[in-house]
């Protein structure tokens, strides 16, 4: 008997927060004429500058049936956990954010009928009092975490290609975000600690570093089961130096605006990791602990 695919029904966006990605998606997804709205700590409209358009979001109004988290990687399961109650028993739950640790905590706290994903992007975005700027246009890979995700399966990825695309569906995210995790352990904290723009890191005296950097990745990610090739993680970072060579990163930003940064789900994920594994990362650890007396110096 011919396997019967679940019901598609209508999905009514809700992005969490008001981040330079979520903005992003939320004006790209409005514009394009689908239905969203925004999840802020004070619900309130909120007008937003998106390509010489002013733009209007309404609060979001539960149940939600999905839901955009495009939040800090510290943030991510308070955001969550505070969904649940106003979540429908079929919901569908995307998560994008830097770094890694979140998705089994994720896991355990939906029901077994609600969807859950990961998203992971290329795109760059900068926002500025009330108006956001796309100042990198990329791309997006993501996959089913579970299940119920494929109840929805077509509906979330057409979504999230307007938002965010063009958007590759996996079967595996963990292979691209380690690729990902890669490239940030080298140019987020490097331009953090450096106070620089990522193009710099370009400089012939950051050689040594961010190969010493890139090996204990790739080894650290070949014990966990993923194969990442250095040469080819390395050919990765150079090429998103130079296509974001005028970028400030994320960790960067924060730093200089005194707001804790994903140290913890970047560097912090591979040292813990490498512990775990009885593996020598010192340049990792070296790094975690310089933007960690950073934020401590701010008093974060």
């Amino acid at each position: 008997m011919a396997q019967v695919s679940p019901p598609q029904h209508e999905l009514n966006w809700t992005i969490v927060g008001q981040g330079a990605i979520g903005l992003l998606s939320a004006c790209r997804m409005q514009q394009a004429g689908v239905a969203v709205s925004l999840w802020l700590r004070q619900a309130a409209t909120l007008r937003i500058t998106f390509l010489d358009h002013s733009l209007s979001f309404q609060p979001a109004s539960p149940p939600l049936n999905a839901v955009l988290i495009p939040v800090k990687s510290y943030a991510v399961i308070d955001a969550a956990t505070m969904l649940l109650p106003y979540l429908t028993p079929d919901a569908q739950l995307v998560i994008s954010h830097n770094g890694m640790g979140t998705i089994e905590q994720l896991r355990r706290l939906l029901k077994p009928t609600q969807g859950l994903w990961f998203l992971t992007t290329t795109h760059g975005a900068l926002k500025q009092s009330q108006s956001v700027r796309h100042t990198g246009v990329g791309k997006s890979v993501m996959a089913a975490l579970n299940a119920a995700a494929l109840a929805q399966q077509q509906a979330v990825v057409n979504a999230m290609d307007i938002a965010l695309g063009p958007v590759q569906l996996v079967e595996d995210i963990q292979p691209y975000l380690w690729q990902k995790l890669a490239i940030n352990a080298v140019i987020n904290p490097l331009t953090a600690i450096h106070h620089c723009k990522n193009g710099a890191l370009a400089a012939a005296h950051f050689d040594t570093q961010i190969n010493a950097i890139l090996h204990e990745v790739c080894q650290v990610a070949q014990a966990c089961g993923v194969a990442l090739d250095f040469a080819s993680t390395l050919q990765q970072v150079q090429q998103v130096i130079k296509n974001t060579a005028e970028n400030f990163s994320s960790m960067q930003q924060d730093n200089s605006h005194k707001r804790r940064s994903e140290i913890d789900a970047i560097s912090g994920y591979i040292v813990k990791q490498a512990a775990d594994l009885g593996i020598a990362v010192p340049e990792n650890k070296q790094l975690l602990q310089h933007v960690q007396q950073l934020q401590a110096d701010y008093g974060r």
